[in-house]
């Protein structure tokens, strides 16, 4: 559960930082559906950037934002592509929502949001005192600094150093305080560890999204209900939602797949991990190219009772693919030889390296399952390829020069040739042993109690965090009420 006791004097601080800053709170129930936010929010957003460090944009934490960097507003229907059977290779439909569209161009601005608000809106985190900690495997701490810059909160941001540059340039250039701990996005238990030394000093609160549950409640509440928005608004007759499929980072994501699977209960789950770190798959190691996803652990939030399906994915097709779809050699293929649209081929590059990950997880479970043209397999493109354009020069520089040749073979091997190998079904049995990996990590080096870890499996707790968000849309009002900065406008 989220804890929502209330510390009165931080709760004045706060509020005395949002009518000195501006600052006014979105509730769950606006990042869902912006058309409630108030006329005079969203008049003023016409003025605003999409990454700019305005409180005012708290109000583009959705799902829904226009397409565009300046004064754009918001849509009805989720911003989304579906990528065609010829580019697939299979014959049900994968249709994946865009996260560019989010501020910092990634939707894990949402995830931060949802560990960051609950304690500042019940006063348990002091933004006169506290300094907001941000342990990532990338994008998660640049939605943290850009959160804390908004809500007048100093932020240290926590990410592996061979991270690609581009993150690091980033947050540099926010303002936020940036420790980078060795390896790569494999290292996770490096990154806790640094964790734990700041732990010690009090002024530092620690907004770890492996185990935060406002990270899965903000993705349980916008996510699963912009998926499932997407999904009827494109099925046709007699098609239905089969599958969702989302690499697991701290398995934020993946909670909303709790939602979706309320509402279609026969659709299939599935969790996506690195080949070279199958640690759900085989209780592996190693390391890792999928920049995004973490791994050696399984993520406190990770629901994996509701989970079908483990599906490892090579970090080569993810690269070989990035590269594909990034420059002019493989622009021309998928043009020339696919016959794919200009105008679809450019929103390839709204494919960030987890978010290829996720999509080549969509085409095994449909060949694994023989998914039809009946069916609609969802997930989402957690980032774009504009934070990773160093990623595809170093492979220009380890290949050569591209060719429309080149591109035909990365495509034949690494999209069209996947196989259902490295695949699991998660019966019971198999669930139940991934769950209890949760105890190394959780309960033999993080210091939880073996109850907290039995009750994830055996009681009610996941039903207890969905339904917070009515208790946490209240306090938001109220905080929002209090201020009186709406009011002032």
């Amino acid at each position: 559960m989220i804890d929502l006791t209330i510390c009165p004097e931080g709760l004045r601080h706060n509020l005395a930082v949002a009518r000195e800053n501006g600052i006014i709170i979105p509730t769950y129930a606006q990042m869902k559906d912006p058309s409630t936010i108030p006329e005079k929010l969203r008049e003023r957003l016409k003025t605003v950037g999409l990454w700019d460090t305005d409180p005012l944009n708290l109000f583009r934490i959705t799902w829904k934002n226009e397409a565009k960097e300046k004064g754009g507003l918001f849509r009805e229907v989720p911003n989304y592509i579906e990528l065609p059977s010829s580019l697939t290779g299979v014959k049900c439909r994968i249709v994946a929502l865009v996260g560019k569209w989010f501020p910092t161009g990634c939707h894990k601005v949402g995830a931060s949001f949802g560990c960051l608000v609950p304690r500042l809106v019940t006063g348990q985190f002091d933004a006169t005192h506290h300094k907001a900690v941000w342990p990532s495997t990338g994008n998660y701490c640049r939605g943290g600094a850009f959160n804390s810059r908004l809500l007048g909160v100093h932020a240290v941001a926590i990410l592996p150093a061979e991270m690609s540059q581009e993150r690091f340039d980033w947050l540099h250039s926010i303002g936020a305080e940036v420790i980078a701990t060795p390896g790569c996005e494999s290292n996770v238990k490096e990154i806790f560890d640094k964790t734990h030394e700041l732990s010690e000093d009090p002024q530092c609160m620690i907004f770890n999204q492996f185990e935060q549950m406002g990270n899965h409640l903000w993705h349980y509440q916008v996510t699963g209900d912009a998926i499932a928005t997407v999904f009827e608004a494109v099925k046709a007759p007699g098609q239905r939602l089969a599958g969702a499929c989302f690499t697991s980072g701290s398995a934020g994501t993946i909670g909303c797949g709790d939602y979706l699977k309320e509402r279609y209960p026969r659709m299939k789950l599935g969790v996506g991990e690195a080949l070279q770190c199958p640690t759900i798959l085989s209780n592996g190691f190693g390391d890792h190219r999928i920049e995004g996803i973490g791994d050696k652990h399984i993520p406190w939030i990770h629901n994996v009772k509701n989970t079908d399906m483990a599906i490892a994915i090579d970090d080569e097709d993810s690269q070989r693919l990035l590269r594909l779809f990034n420059t002019d050699a493989g622009r021309a293929y998928l043009r020339d030889e696919l016959g794919l649209s200009e105008e679809f081929i450019a929103t390839l590059s709204w494919l960030g390296i987890s978010g290829i990950a996720n999509v080549l997880c969509c085409i095994k479970m449909a060949k694994y399952y023989e998914f039809t043209d009946r069916d609609v397999v969802c997930t989402v493109l957690t980032d774009s390829a504009d934070m990773y354009r160093s990623r595809v020069a170093e492979l220009n520089e380890q290949y050569g020069d591209y060719t429309p040749a080149a591109a035909a073979m990365d495509h034949a091997l690494h999209m069209l040739g996947l196989k259902t190998d490295a695949m699991l079904e998660l019966g019971y049995r198999e669930a139940k042993r991934v769950h209890n990996l949760k105890y190394y990590t959780w309960v033999e080096q993080q210091g939880k109690a073996m109850e907290d870890l039995n009750e994830l499996w055996y009681g009610d707790e996941w039903e207890q965090v969905h339904g917070q968000a009515e208790a946490l849309d209240q306090l938001i009002n109220a905080f929002n009420e209090e201020s009186g900065v709406l009011k002032a406008l």
